[in-house]
């Protein structure tokens, strides 16, 4: 071991703040080129909001204004809000959505470090609960003009049909429930790509590409990445195995819907998660299963979200459960012995 004194990097709310935002980057820009700019309006639209809500709310409290808004966590939240959202939503469901977020989540609960929600789950679980035509219309990747996709966000009509396409996960719970479909048949769709929805994969590697840089500035720790992505892999690929006719490949579950951004930018909220090593494996690891489940047996066609806000609810249970082994104690010193 060296000897003091030791010399460690400035950490502070805001820097961590500003480099997950950076390394949404990635994700943002494949979006942008597979599925349309509507996207970076309905991020601005949110960002104004939260920026607005946290204000307001932070007076309401007497507490600082400045610092608190100036530290990006609520940025942050709105545009996670934001990248679980149809690019397309009016405008109204997004500012709902990040006041549920900002408002009911965060400052109710005590404001920053407080909450015991995810809050970007809680306004994705809100409004596709409340609105759930507006949040079922995903724009086929590289259809839409931005100019349509502009006036759908500002509040122009909307005729679903011509607008709109089954997302990936949705047209393979669709095609398997009628009865007379198979995987295969169903993947020959135009909703999917190569290895799942047509563009999305890029989006997903460009979350990749963000959440691998997470880790290298050691902004988040490799156990829940690896524990959502090992159990929604190994899930999938055994009933994928027992029946392919059925069920479709790991490949698929990971390279669609939100996985990749759960993976790296939702599952490692460090607020809302588990804290322990251990608790940290189960608690990504349990999300996966209900996301799988909820996926191939649910009523909606992605369950990260629900997996997200059910696994919350466990984690006073999982940090005290899974405790490392305070050094000295008498277990260890008498060599497992009780």
């Amino acid at each position: 071991m060296i000897h003091s004194p030791y010399v460690r990097k400035p950490v502070s709310v805001q820097r961590t703040m500003g480099l997950v935002l950076l390394a949404l980057v990635p994700g943002i820009v494949a979006h942008v080129v597979f599925v349309g700019a509507g996207v970076l309006v309905n991020l601005a639209i949110s960002t104004l909001t939260a920026v607005a809500a946290e204000a307001l709310m932070l007076r309401l409290r007497k507490r600082p204004v400045g610092v608190a808004v100036a530290d990006l966590s609520a940025v942050v939240t709105a545009w996670l809000v934001t990248l679980c959202f149809p690019p397309i939503v009016p405008w109204w469901l997004t500012v709902c959505a990040v006041l549920v977020a900002i408002v009911a989540v965060k400052h109710l609960y005590g404001g920053l470090g407080q909450n015991p929600f995810n809050p970007a789950m809680i306004a994705y679980c809100s409004m596709i609960v409340a609105f759930p035509a507006l949040m079922s219309q995903w724009p086929p990747a590289g259809q839409l003009s931005f100019d349509t996709q502009l006036s759908l966000i500002l509040g122009g009509p909307r005729d679903i049909d011509g607008i709109t396409g089954a997302t990936a996960l949705d047209a393979l719970r669709t095609g398997l429930r009628s009865g007379v479909q198979t995987v295969d048949k169903v993947l020959e769709g135009s909703a999917f790509g190569a290895l799942g929805g047509r563009g999305w994969e890029w989006v997903s590697i460009g979350y990749v590409a963000g959440g691998l840089f997470l880790l290298a500035m050691r902004i988040i720790t490799w156990h829940m990445p690896v524990a959502f992505i090992g159990v929604l892999a190994a899930i999938a690929g055994l009933f994928w195995l027992v029946d392919p006719g059925h069920f479709a490949s790991p490949l698929f579950h990971l390279a669609s819907g939100g996985a990749m951004l759960a993976a790296f930018f939702i599952v490692t909220d460090p607020v809302s998660g588990a804290t322990t090593p251990r608790g940290k494996l189960l608690f990504a690891g349990g999300i996966a299963l209900i996301a799988w489940l909820i996926r191939n047996f649910g009523a909606y066609p992605e369950g990260i979200a629900f997996g997200v806000l059910l696994m919350n609810m466990c984690v006073p249970l999982l940090d005290m459960k899974t405790q490392p082994r305070v050094f000295g104690h008498r277990h260890d010193l008498e060599g497992g012995g009780k």
